[in-house]
């Protein structure tokens, strides 16, 4: 059996996020020493691996827990004018994201909570602090 896997390009600064994990020694001494032996140019290029391959033996429960959710996969913006649309059309939107959404940051915290209902966002959500604090009772 194979797999196509898409082709990974690494990530730049704006499309990533920061973690900080906790390794015991003998692990870490581990991935130094496959650093050392250049299976890998750094610890960061095994740790990515690592979750890649994680993440793709475990593929077919994602895609069905994505489907069910009703999730975005990827980036999702919303700008003033969407946001303004929705307020328009009289929808409360209920945004649920795997991976990054992003609320521009003109978008004003009353018209944020005249127009989100409620947000689930696996990965990252950016908008403004007052956005943010706006909304905290409908972010899960």
């Amino acid at each position: 059996m194979t797999f196509d896997m898409p082709v990974q390009r690494p990530p730049k600064a704006g499309d990533s996020e920061k973690i900080t994990i906790n390794l015991g020694y003998v692990d870490l001494g581990h991935i130094d020493l496959l650093v050392a032996e250049s299976f890998y140019g750094n610890r960061t290029d095994f740790i990515r691996t690592a979750i890649r391959n994680q993440l793709a033996v475990h593929s077919d429960a994602l895609r069905q827990v994505v489907a069910r959710k009703m999730l975005v996969l990827g980036l999702q913006r919303f700008s003033a004018a969407d946001l303004e649309a929705a307020r328009a059309a009289g929808q409360m939107l209920q945004i649920r994201v795997l991976g990054l959404a992003t609320i521009d940051p003109d978008v004003a915290p009353e018209l944020a909570l005249a127009t989100i209902e409620s947000i689930t966002v696996l990965g990252a959500l950016q908008a403004s602090r007052a956005v943010k604090t706006a909304l905290a009772g409908r972010i899960h």
